[in-house]
């Protein structure tokens, strides 16, 4: 039973790790084409520091950890932690979110380690237009596709693809991931585009709710059922054909934040307790001053006691966080 509960009455399981803030993508709704001053190596936890605190969460009863960024696999030997992580608890629900760029060369060496799901990011199917979102080379999409079907046959189960959905920019292709999700076996996750870009430049306008995007996918693709999945953020609607599903994550429309059971690790160390947080916990400052498990055990007890009610996106005096999302961790 976990002892991780806030003062709303929710009980904390699931933990979001971030390897590092280093991404090789520029994906417009997180960071300039430029890209963004890195931490210092010295600042990142090492693998042996996360599975120290990991196991300190697990502890107090964390059943899921998803390993983020940045881009994840952008850390050397990845499987290493991996397999570390499932020493500490062999059941332990372990998933990734990434990029899906490095999956064709890396993929099997994540599944032989003992990953059990993963998600992969990708936000157009169109080439010309992933180099408009991504800055990065339009081929990619092939690539990255052929690194989800190497995951598939690589026993990972299930597959999301996360795609966030921006009007102007992508919108005109939710049909077309529908169709790629039902075709693959995967499970496309369509993602409102969330106020943590660098750049600051998010709008209501480009925010595509979550209600429009089913309405999109039923007018080709019909659905038959939303299924409620308790405190994960995506509702799930099946296809009335039984083939597969879709999952909206409608944060900025419809927050799920009364049924958040989650917390996060910077890569440098810092516990965020809501993915818009204004203020972080120095974890690593305490872990690296000696402090014992007991009193990391119970700075995260308290810590986690003052969980927020929620994100305050659609009220007046709504902040945005300091960090953007690859330094935050997704």
């Amino acid at each position: 039973m976990s002892r991780l509960k806030d003062t709303f009455g929710r009980t904390i399981d699931d933990l979001r790790i971030s390897l590092t803030d280093r991404c090789n993508f520029r994906c417009i709704y997180c960071m300039p084409a430029e890209g963004l001053p890195w931490l210092p190596r010295r600042e990142i936890l090492t693998y042996e520091e996360i599975l120290h605190l990991a196991r300190i969460f697990i502890g107090l009863g964390i059943h899921t950890i998803r390993l983020t960024g940045g881009e994840p696999l952008m850390r050397q030997d990845v499987e290493v932690l991996i397999a570390g992580l499932l020493r500490l608890d062999a059941t332990l629900d372990l998933s990734m979110t990434t990029n899906g760029f490095f999956l064709v060369e890396k993929v099997q060496r994540l599944a032989d380690a003992g990953l059990k799901r993963i998600n992969v990011s990708l936000d157009s199917l169109r080439p010309e237009r992933f180099e408009r979102m991504v800055r990065r080379d339009g081929q990619l999409v092939s690539k990255i596709l052929a690194g989800i079907r190497l995951a598939r046959e690589a026993g990972l189960n299930p597959i999301k693809l996360n795609c966030v959905i921006m009007r102007g920019y992508n919108d005109d292709e939710i049909a077309d991931f529908a169709r790629l999700g039902r075709e693959q076996d995967v499970q496309v996750r369509f993602i409102e585009y969330m106020p943590l870009d660098a750049q600051g430049r998010w709008t209501m306008d480009t925010v595509v709710p979550g209600a429009e995007i089913h309405a999109r996918v039923h007018a080709v693709y019909p659905l038959r059922s939303e299924q409620g999945n308790g405190s994960e953020p995506a509702t799930v609607h099946h296809f009335a054909d039984g083939r597969g599903s879709i999952g909206i994550i409608a944060s900025v429309s419809q927050p799920f934040c009364e049924s958040c059971n989650r917390v996060r690790i910077t890569a440098d160390g810092h516990l965020r307790t809501c993915l818009f947080s204004l203020t972080e916990h120095d974890l690593k400052g305490l872990l690296r001053s000696g402090a014992s498990d007991e009193d990391l055990a119970d700075f995260i007890i308290a810590t986690v006691w003052k969980k927020e009610a929620g994100h305050k996106i659609n009220q007046p005096d709504f902040v945005k966080p300091d960090r953007s999302m690859s330094a935050i961790g997704g």
